[in-house]
């Protein structure tokens, strides 16, 4: 058969081409079928385009099919533009509906709340258990903590500040990546957010107990930022536990491709963890050094977890369609 008549043959895989470039090019989002179809007709066609091309058939057919191959590369690998009503839609309604309806998110959000209150009672009224701060702590870190709030909170300079900020970013972020990578192995990631909530109340309740002189400098330190840090790392924690159960309730899919879908799955609780980790170093840095008044920052606190309350779980409550 001459290549002529074969190109010709196959023109009718140029007009399905033509088509599908019409309806992507409209705006109309594509069924994976209709991508997996696209993509061998452009395939034939660079086919079909490098034997007219070679064989040096009419100027008119190489031409066109130039033309063809070239407006498919454009819809096949074209940058989306950005969509404002999609990226609101994406932020304020899906990602915080997600994470509102993740049981693995609200199992570690119990776990690691229920510990920290339990833990702050404990170290807070030492008669219960007389050496339950030295046992969680221990003595190196009870001294670390008294000492680095024994004197009143100075405010710093700016350039401190931004020195700090950058350390309490690395640091904070450290913490929610152990938790979200201990929570792969499920169990060890259970008992690693135990831990840092048993950590984190007992340093709450010591610096509670009656006579702590250094209590007072410690809560206008931590008030301000807390909602923010420990909110990430609870959200990081629950991240860690879905990657975890995707190896292990696989759906019937392999568990390679079960972890590939569960960890877009993740994405969004990882994306807001991330994102509070910041805003908390950033609060760390820039309000809790300085000696402002404690209810103002008892009223920043406020605010901060009116609006985590108001994004996670007003915006995240599932509505009626």
């Amino acid at each position: 058969m001459k290549v002529a008549e074969l190109l010709e043959r196959r023109r009718g895989n140029w007009v399905e081409l033509e088509r599908l470039c019409d309806e992507v090019q409209a705006g109309r989002r594509p069924s994976a079928e209709t991508v997996t179809r696209f993509a061998n007709l452009y395939r034939a066609v660079c086919a079909d385009l490098a034997l007219a091309d070679s064989n040096q058939l009419p100027p008119n057919t190489v031409r066109y099919l130039h033309r063809l191959v070239g407006r498919a590369h454009n819809c096949l690998y074209r940058t989306s533009k950005f969509q404002f009503d999609r990226w609101m839609r994406l932020l304020l309604v899906d990602v915080p509906q997600q994470i509102f309806q993740d049981r693995c998110v609200q199992v570690k959000f119990l776990l690691f709340w229920g510990t920290f209150v339990l833990s702050a009672v404990l170290a807070a009224t030492p008669d219960r258990w007389p050496n339950y701060c030295e046992t969680v702590m221990g003595a190196a870190m009870i001294e670390q903590l008294e000492s680095s709030f024994a004197k009143p909170l100075d405010g710093l300079s700016i350039e401190m500040n931004m020195q700090r900020s950058a350390f309490y970013i690395q640091h904070n972020t450290s913490i929610g990546l152990i938790c979200f990578a201990t929570g792969i192995l499920i169990i060890p990631g259970i008992m690693e957010t135990i831990w840092e909530a048993a950590v984190l109340g007992a340093s709450f309740g010591y610096m509670a107990q009656p006579g702590q002189s250094a209590g007072d400098n410690f809560y206008e330190f931590v008030t301000a930022h807390a909602p923010f840090e420990l909110t990430a790392i609870v959200l990081a924690a629950g991240a860690g536990l879905r990657l975890g159960m995707g190896w292990v309730r696989t759906d019937g899919l392999s568990r390679v491709d079960a972890l590939c879908k569960t960890g877009w799955e993740t994405m969004p609780v990882m994306g807001a963890s991330m994102a509070l980790f910041f805003l908390a170093a950033l609060t760390e840095a820039f309000v809790s050094p300085f000696p402002l008044p404690m209810i103002v920052k008892g009223a920043i606190a406020t605010f901060c977890s009116g609006l985590l309350m108001f994004y996670f779980v007003v915006l995240g409550f599932p509505r009626r369609k």
